[in-house]
């Protein structure tokens, strides 16, 4: 029990900025769980951004809260993942036996750079004209389950870092978890359409970066939770699955 506390609070510290729960401490025996608690902590964050919109939007023009969601889902979670796909960018731009390299380097790049700020002006936009906000804590939820099957079922390649233990440490009962509560809560929402499209999402992602670089690093992961939000959200936005 104290083991999956602490597991879904390193989720929590893990992912998002909110001020409780902080845990810094990687020890191991808590990181499988954090992994497994990933979809919930996603579904938590979504259902955050649901309230508030639907808390404020008597008292405010739809496009412009569209655009406070935006940021407060940014806030919520330390553009993270940004950061990921940011670095990963940068790397697909690279040679390819230093992207690797590239990736790792602290600094973002000049493409990097540019595909980030577009990537959020798209996002911004999509959440502008985006109706269905009850649909956030699935969106969330999906992404970052997509997190915990990259883990598990494809190879990591760096050497060191926190997706290092989080790679050694799920385990295929901890990652069937994650699936099955996910699923439960696509039916309820009555969205398997939304969770083949996240999956296929994944295995697009999964064809490119295996192919280049023979697996994932933890800036592929957050690259695959970014990329998987906005495709969802607009799959939504077009109407796909409403």
């Amino acid at each position: 029990m104290r083991e999956l506390f602490k597991g879904f609070a390193l989720a929590i510290s893990m992912l998002t900025t909110v001020p409780f729960f902080k845990i810094h401490d990687f020890y191991k025996g808590i990181n499988g769980y954090a992994v497994m608690f990933y979809p919930l902590v996603g579904f938590l964050l979504g259902a955050v951004l649901w309230g508030t919109h639907a808390l404020l939007s008597p008292h405010i023009a739809s496009a412009h809260l569209g655009i406070i969601i935006f940021v407060l889902w940014v806030l919520l979670t330390g553009a993270l993942h940004l950061d990921g796909f940011s670095d990963t960018v940068d790397g697909l731009y690279a040679p390819k036996e230093r992207a690797l390299e590239v990736m790792k380097d602290s600094h973002v790049g000049g493409m990097g750079m540019i595909f980030g700020v577009t990537f959020l002006i798209l996002k911004a936009s999509s959440l502008a004209y985006f109706e269905l906000f009850y649909l956030l804590p699935l969106i969330l939820m999906l992404s970052r389950l997509n997190a915990v099957l990259a883990i598990y079922f494809y190879p990591y390649i760096s050497k060191s870092g926190m997706g290092t233990l989080a790679k050694e440490e799920l385990t295929k009962p901890q990652m069937l978890i994650a699936l099955f509560y996910s699923f439960l809560i696509v039916l309820f929402y009555n969205k398997l359409l939304l969770l083949v499209s996240a999956l296929l999402v994944l295995f697009v992602i999964k064809s490119i970066f295996v192919k280049r670089y023979g697996g994932f690093t933890g800036d592929i992961y957050g690259f695959t939770i970014e990329v998987t939000e906005l495709v969802l959200l607009n799959a939504l936005l077009f109407g796909f699955f409403a």
